[in-house]
């Protein structure tokens, strides 16, 4: 039977010492803490069933307690309770993977009720980890790793197409995993035992790439000392992957649309078409249609390969499985290298949070990887990530920022104007409260703001008339 332990987290003692007691009563064996950093370290040393946090605490906030666990003992459940609810905050933390959310002041029945509910929900989690074991055992999904919905629903489209012979394409930005998911349609087709071949369509110039593709006989070109036979041949009974389609040109375009219509192909110089028997993927990080609209890809060629498509989410839509990804390239890099590493300061998870990732995936990996030969104790800290944030372009340093499409740009510009006006929006409501003795009533008033409006300003730029005159 699993330990019914209980982790509680509040800086308030008679709220840790009320929870300590109800939860007693019903049963639970219950640790308490007053910061998260003592609650993390404890989490470092013993398994909980569950976590109790607070959302505002000095120090350490409830929301990095929360990000902190779903590193280090991911599939642990995790209320938050707090006196600021608002539908905001129940959202935001929801989101980044608290299974429920109370507002002070709460009642025992109401305690009580939401703890029975996450360890049911914890049961039904750990269903789910067993799951995502057997997709990793028996299906080939041991390179991914998402729990997001988004990543759920492109788990399902390769189980759903892997059995078939259609031809599928892959879309998504550089470091999304296209191969990985080419991979994971192979894996799962019956064409598993035979080969699976990948050819980068950038990699080489328009009449290397024909050759590579269709094959040569000798003497067909200068350079042919010998006759080649073209991965289409060699990927014969299996699956033939080709990545960033969008390069190759109009002419093999042509080529390319024949083969796959007469499942037959004519090496370079030969005259008798060899039959082919392949199941084609294809990969671009490019727009296809708006090629097709722009006249660089045939629009016959796209409908040819968009039989079944499979659009992969950027990393920064799908932030959820952030903390998995990091926890999943902390072991491996620790491990490679032979490092002991607790986990991720929350002041260097606050600035991946914040990053855009304009590789994805790969790149994250990168990061954590430099993180992990850079640290010098046992954490990740800000400086290891080397990492600077598109809103620096304000001081004319972009710290090798480009954006790749015209969401990242909008992204990036949000991004800067969110930086450069943060310091005008801290003095203008810093003046206006010492100007009205730190009453925030009166602040609101004399600006023309409405009072939720300034106090919510307030919240977001993370200043407090406490200490100060009060405002009740």
């Amino acid at each position: 039977m699993e330990k019914k332990n209980i982790l509680v987290v509040d800086d308030e003692a008679v709220i840790r010492e009320g929870l300590r007691r109800i939860l007693e009563s019903e049963g639970f064996e219950v640790a308490t803490f007053a910061t998260g950093r003592l609650a993390i370290e404890r989490m470092q040393e013993e398994d909980f069933a569950l976590v109790i946090t607070d959302l505002k605490m000095p120090g350490m906030s409830g929301m990095e307690v929360l990000k902190s666990i779903k590193i280090l003992q991911p599939e642990v459940p995790v209320i938050i309770i707090t006196g600021y609810s608002t539908v905001d905050t129940a959202v935001e933390t929801m989101k980044s993977g608290a299974v429920d959310y109370i507002a002070k002041p709460f009642t025992p029945e109401q305690i009580v009720e939401k703890v029975n509910k996450a360890l049911e929900q914890k049961v039904v989690l750990l269903d789910t980890i067993y799951l995502r074991k057997e997709l990793r055992d028996h299906h080939g999904f041991d390179m991914f790793v998402g729990e997001s919905r988004e990543m759920q629903r492109i788990y399902r489209r390769i189980l759903q197409v892997a059995p078939t012979d259609s031809t599928v394409l892959i879309t998504g930005e550089s470091g999304t995993g296209k191969e990985l998911v080419a991979q994971a349609i192979h894996r799962n087709s019956p064409r598993r035992d035979n080969p699976f071949v990948a050819v980068d369509c950038t990699s080489l110039a328009e009449n290397l790439l024909e050759s590579e593709l269709f094959g040569h006989v000798k003497g067909s070109f200068t350079g042919a000392i010998q006759t080649k036979t073209g991965l289409f041949k060699v990927a014969d009974g299996g699956t033939l992957f080709l990545d960033e389609i969008a390069n190759i040109s109009l002419t093999t375009q042509a080529k390319l649309l024949r083969v796959l219509q007469e499942r037959e192909v004519t090496p370079i110089g030969g005259t008798q078409p060899i039959p082919i028997d392949i199941r084609l993927v294809a990969a671009s990080n490019s727009n296809l249609r708006t090629m097709v609209a722009e006249g660089s890809f045939r629009e016959d060629l796209f409908f040819r390969l968009n039989i079944i498509p499979i659009d992969l989410p950027p990393l920064r839509e799908r932030k959820g499985d952030l903390p998995l990804l990091i926890g999943h390239f902390l072991k491996k890099f620790a491990d490679e290298l032979g490092r002991e590493l607790r986990g991720v300061d929350p002041d260097a998870m606050a600035l991946l949070e914040q990053y855009a990732f304009p590789g994805n995936v790969r790149e994250l990996e990168n990061i954590i990887e430099r993180a992990v030969v850079l640290a010098e104790g046992d954490t990740i800290e800000k400086m290891n990530l080397e990492l600077q944030l598109p809103g620096d372009a304000e001081k004319g340093n972009l710290g090798g920022y480009i954006p790749r499409s015209v969401e990242e740009l909008k992204e990036t510009k949000r991004q800067i104007r969110e930086r450069a006006v943060e310091p005008i929006e801290k003095a203008f409501v810093i003046n206006a409260l010492k100007r009205n003795n730190w009453n925030i009533t009166q602040a609101a008033e004399e600006t023309g703001m409405q009072r939720p409006n300034f106090q919510a300003l307030l919240k977001k730029l993370g200043i407090s008339a406490r200490g100060h005159r009060a405002d009740n």
